[in-house]
This record gives C-alpha cells, structure tokens and sequence, in this order.
C-alpha cells in the first residue's frame, strides 16, 4: 500500500473511531505559514515542526506564503486542503486585524480552531545609527511632525500597528496622522529598520534579539504592563505612555475535518506543548507559554476580534 494512501485510511479510521486519537501521530503534517521567512510566524511554525516530530509526527513540510497580514496564504490553505486531517495554519492576532482591515473573501472562521501556543510582547527598535535615542526623542518628532516618523512593522492591522497608533493617540498625536510602512514578513522589515528606510521599527522582541544583542539596534520601548524577565528594556508605561499590547499566536485546522479529526490533531499539538524541543523554543525566543484548545479557544478567539476591532475603531483604522 502507498503511503500516502495508508495515512488517508489511518485518518479515516480515526474519524470513525476505529483508532486512537493519537494514531495520528504517524501523519505527515503540512504546515501553512501565511508569512515570508525570518518572521514570528515562520519561526513559531518551524519550532511547532520540531516539537510535532519529537511527539510522533512522521514528518512536517513547511510552506510559506506572505502577504496582506497572512490573507494570501489564508486563501491558499482554505482551497487547498479542505478536509484533510493534517494540515496546520499558523496564525493569530496579526491576521484578526488583517481580516478586520483587508476584508478578505475567505475568513478565519471557515477553518477549524486547534490551539493558541504563545503570546509575545512588542519591542520598538531604533537603527544604530539613528538620530534619535530614545522614545522620548521619537514622540517629539511625532508631536512636532506625525508624517515624518516612519513606522515599519508587520501587515497592516499587526499588533505593532495597533500600537503605533495607540502610542500617538496617547501622547495627542490623532492616530490616522501617523506614517505606517507595513511589510510582508519579518525579514522585509528587519532590512528596512538597518537601512534606515523608517524611522522606528516594532516587532516580537525575538525578531530583533540578535540584532539588539550585537548592537546594530537600539531597543527603547516594550509594549508590556512590566518589564519582561531577563531584558533591559523599559516599558511604554515607564515612559509615561499608557499603552499595554500583546501579540498571540497559535494554530488551526482545515475547513471540513470532523470533530474526531480536530480532536487527533489538537492532542498531537497539545502533547508537542510538552516536548524538549518546544521548551527550548519557548526559551530560545522570549515566548510565553499560552496554550489554549478546544471550546476555550474557539470563544477566546470571538473575543479578540471583537475587542481588537473596538480598539481599530477608535484607533481611526477601520
């Protein structure tokens, strides 16, 4: 027997309640990251890939797909994987603001919940060279002319978006002033923070770590209530800048798996939470263990996009 075929039996099997839920341990697992190479998408889908081999994943492709807050590979994997038992999305908060701006023909809610993993805080960044040094220095060019400081960061409707706009609206700076250049993954957007292209860059503080370490970035600002363990970084609060955001991140299923198939899976991610491999990823990347499945992260889910739309309302995005 092929075994492609052998798997599509062992998935149906499952389906019936023939086999074990964690007969699906043996599946090959094609992971969708609707984002280019070098983000916190890429690497929480390549880390979430290791940590599925050691819990029994035969073996886990990866595909990346960027673009217009990850609706392009959103759309992809929506076609192209209906009902099959294996396929993976990676996904979050960045995308709900995405939906929510971009109005995308196919939504997050046509697939299948499986389990939020992390959440990771924001850290705003200055290239070395810069003339400023530190946040204060940018709120002043920000009050003095909005236009000429140039936000870089994720999609449009990324949370470091939202913050953007939260910090000007914050210091009095109306929020639809604001100069936002949003790039198509973590890569694009670490380029343009070192080549001076904008003015002050936001991402997860894991995106740029190595960059601050070795002194070609300026770390000024993290979007979190308290200073985050083992950085040196101040809060926005700190600096008398009342803005607290964060960023989860998490996976889903394909559109059309039967509940048995969606409990397989989310076993198989839950028990990959438990691994070596993902507690050296946790470690490795400033993350935040925030493992969530089943019903609590299908209304979790309900939750954030409505409150996230709120918050892009008043924001003056939406």
């Amino acid at each position: 027997m092929r075994r492609d075929t052998f798997l599509k039996s062992m998935a149906a099997l499952v389906a019936a309640g023939s086999l074990p839920l964690s007969a699906l341990a043996a599946a090959n697992i094609k992971m969708m990251i609707p984002a280019n190479p070098g983000g916190g998408w890429d690497g929480t889908g390549r880390a979430l890939g290791t940590a599925l081999r050691e819990a029994g994943a035969a073996t886990v492709t990866y595909e990346n797909k960027g673009g217009a807050a990850g609706a392009i590979g959103l759309a992809q994997f929506y076609n192209s994987n209906k009902g099959d038992p294996n396929a993976l999305m990676v996904m979050g908060a960045v995308m709900l603001g995405g939906i929510i701006t971009g109005k995308p023909p196919v939504s997050i809610d046509q697939l299948t919940p499986i389990a939020r993993l992390t959440t990771e805080y924001n850290v705003f960044v200055l290239p070395a060279n810069s003339p400023f040094k530190t946040m204060a220095d940018v709120v002043a060019q920000l009050k003095k002319d909005p236009g000429s400081v140039k936000w870089g960061g994720g999609s449009r409707g990324s949370t470091e978006h939202i913050a953007a706009a939260q910090i000007a609206q914050a210091v009095g700076v109306p929020a639809a002033k604001i100069n936002y250049v949003p790039f198509r993954g973590g890569g694009e957007a670490t380029a343009a923070i070192l080549g001076g292209n904008v003015t002050v860059g936001g991402s997860g503080y894991s995106e740029f770590q190595q960059y601050i370490e070795s002194g070609k970035m300026k770390a000024i600002a993290v979007t979190s209530g308290q200073r985050l363990k083992g950085i040196d970084v101040p809060t926005l609060k700190e600096q008398g800048i009342d803005v607290e955001i964060g960023n989860w991140r998490g996976v889903f299923g394909a559109a059309g798996i039967t509940p048995a198939q969606r409990d397989a899976m989310t076993k198989l991610v839950v028990d990959a939470t438990k691994t070596k491999a993902w507690a050296a990823a946790l470690e490795k990347n400033g993350w935040s263990p925030a493992l969530l499945s089943g019903k609590a992260f299908d209304e979790f889910v309900d939750r954030d996009f409505a409150a996230l739309r709120a918050t892009m309302v008043r924001a003056g995005m939406v």
